[in-house]
């Protein structure tokens, strides 16, 4: 959650041509990428050994190199199973048949998106946990999505979305 468009420069919102125009740049250097995959085949290790990259790299060039170094990682990393997919039809596969993925690895816009369409699945928007890892540091957890102050220190939240992770 420290990269990608969310972060990206430049920025911002201006006039052209007589006409509003906002613009945002994506951008994953090859190292950031590495880091996020190496630590998808991690996760995948430890789980069903299967990774499913998500880009975009039909279109656009960041996602090319995202999928360049995602297959890197994955020839390096031979006893786990590494796919790509089309992040489009990433989410089609989601919805009909969310079984086939294990681990998904993707960039900070496609994933945020995509993990609020999993997150329905279960049949509540606030009921899986989301984790945010960083390098050399404590991950983030928090529900998908959905904070709700207008519950707060009522006791009616749901607790089963929250988790720690074990060390």
């Amino acid at each position: 959650l420290t990269g990608g468009i969310y972060f990206g420069q430049p920025r911002g919102k201006e006039p052209k041509n007589g006409l509003r125009t906002g613009f945002d740049t994506m951008g994953y250097d090859e190292s950031e990428i590495r880091r996020i995959v190496e630590l998808a085949f991690q996760v995948a290790r430890k789980r069903g050994g299967h990774v499913t990259s998500i880009d975009k790299a039909n279109v656009l060039a960041t996602m090319q190199v995202w999928r360049e170094v995602a297959t890197e990682v994955g020839k390096e990393n031979s006893d786990i199973q590494l796919d790509h997919q089309l992040v489009d039809s990433a989410a089609m596969r989601l919805v009909t048949d969310p079984s086939s993925f294990d681990v998904i690895v993707s960039g900070n816009m496609f994933g945020d998106i995509l993990s609020d369409e999993g997150a329905v699945l279960t049949g509540s928007h606030g009921l899986l946990p989301s984790e945010s890892l960083g390098e050399g540091m404590p991950g983030v957890y928090a529900l998908i999505h959905r904070s709700a102050p207008g519950i707060a220190a009522k006791g009616v939240a749901n607790p089963l979305g929250t988790r720690r992770r074990a060390a």
